[in-house]
């Protein structure tokens, strides 16, 4: 069970009551976003642990369907783990185990295709990414050479190829998400990303042709 703390609950509705009217109306029910699973409370990191983030799941209580992803253990690797890191060229980095220097890195990327072909057809409206991860970090995640040494700085290899196929997508971490003033830029870009691509249940695509306006939605004329 997750116990919210009280501080953490009235932060909550602080934030929310900041939000334009035309939000809280908009939200006539929950939109569905991904976040990497360690942040709801699920023992899948290396060590067996998590990293529940409590104020994440107070700041989006009333907002969110959440779609929970954990590269790691969904590409097959067992809980717990050796720890990985990037190493090698900064702009395609190598996914390695720290101690065995075991290269993951095609395992990766061929589940990571395959998931967000899976996520398009899940009606997602954003993705919440924990940070400092080297499958899931959004930015600044530590590049190593192979002797260990920093070279440089990127991204995860999943979160990489998530905005890449998803470049509209409103994406954030778990750091950024603690600021009161990403957290309400992240929820209105949800709800507009929301509004602006209507899912279509039946073909499993976001239809970009359906152009919505104050909750009223409409098809474009093609030019």
């Amino acid at each position: 069970m997750i116990v919210i703390p009280p501080r953490v609950a009235n932060r909550n509705r602080d934030l929310c009551s900041r939000l334009p009217f035309c939000y809280h109306i908009g939200m006539i029910s929950k939109v569905k976003i991904g976040i990497s699973s360690c942040l709801l409370g699920e023992n899948v990191r290396y060590d067996g642990g998590n990293r529940l983030d409590n104020i994440i799941i107070a700041a989006f209580d009333q907002l969110a369907e959440w779609a929970p992803v954990c590269p790691e253990v969904e590409c097959g690797l067992p809980v717990p783990r050796e720890a990985m890191r990037l190493t090698g060229d900064p702009d395609k980095p190598r996914l390695v185990t720290k101690v065995s220097g075991i290269d993951h890195t095609e395992r990766m990327t061929a589940w990571a295709m395959k998931k967000v072909e899976h996520l398009k057809k899940e009606g997602l409206c954003g993705f919440i990414f924990k940070s400092r991860s080297p499958s899931s970090g959004l930015r600044d995640i530590e590049i190593c050479t192979s002797s260990g040494e920093p070279s440089g700085k990127g991204t995860g290899i999943f979160a990489g190829i998530f905005i890449k196929s998803m470049p509209l997508m409103p994406v954030e971490d778990d750091i950024g998400i603690h600021d009161p003033v990403i957290w309400q830029n992240f929820i209105k870009k949800v709800i507009e990303f929301k509004r602006m691509h209507r899912y279509d249940t039946e073909t499993g695509k976001y239809d970009d042709n359906i152009i919505c306006f104050n909750g009223h939605c409409k098809r474009s004329e093609a030019i």
